[in-house]
């Protein structure tokens, strides 16, 4: 039987945070919860390793962005889904600068915007839930 991945959601609100996880538990994956980009950074350090990472940008503190970047040069490769309402131009200038395996997700999206972006995402890790196998 092929592992479920292991996918860590970070959204400070709550609302987005459980309903984003529910739908991609729903899709075969673990999730680990993240409020904050503090707990962004905690479930990273201590949570293990994980097969795609799903971030709100704004969060107070710490956005999910610097959390990746800082990751990123840390050297850590995890896909990575970037969440944000916020109209930036620059902002996807600066999520494709996290390098391969990032995509911008803009909100309010469909689950099969989700969907898509997390069979890209995982297809390079070999970790694609079954759910999403032939969609």
């Amino acid at each position: 039987m092929k592992k479920k991945p292991r996918v860590l959601i970070a959204d400070d609100d709550l609302q987005v945070l459980e309903t984003t996880a529910e739908a991609v538990e729903e899709l075969g994956a673990e999730v680990v919860r993240a409020a904050s980009g503090v707990e962004l950074i905690q479930r990273l350090t201590a949570g293990g390793l994980f097969d795609l990472i799903v971030t709100d940008i704004s969060m107070p503190w710490i956005s999910g962005l610097q959390v990746i970047h800082t990751a990123r040069a840390a050297g850590l490769r995890t896909p990575v889904i970037v969440m944000t309402a916020l109209k930036d131009a620059q902002i996807a200038k600066q999520v494709d600068q996290l390098a391969s395996g990032a995509v911008l997700l803009r909100k309010p999206f469909d689950l099969s915007n989700l969907q898509s972006a997390m069979r890209d995402a995982l297809s390079q890790s070999g970790a694609v839930p079954s759910a999403l196998v032939g969609q």
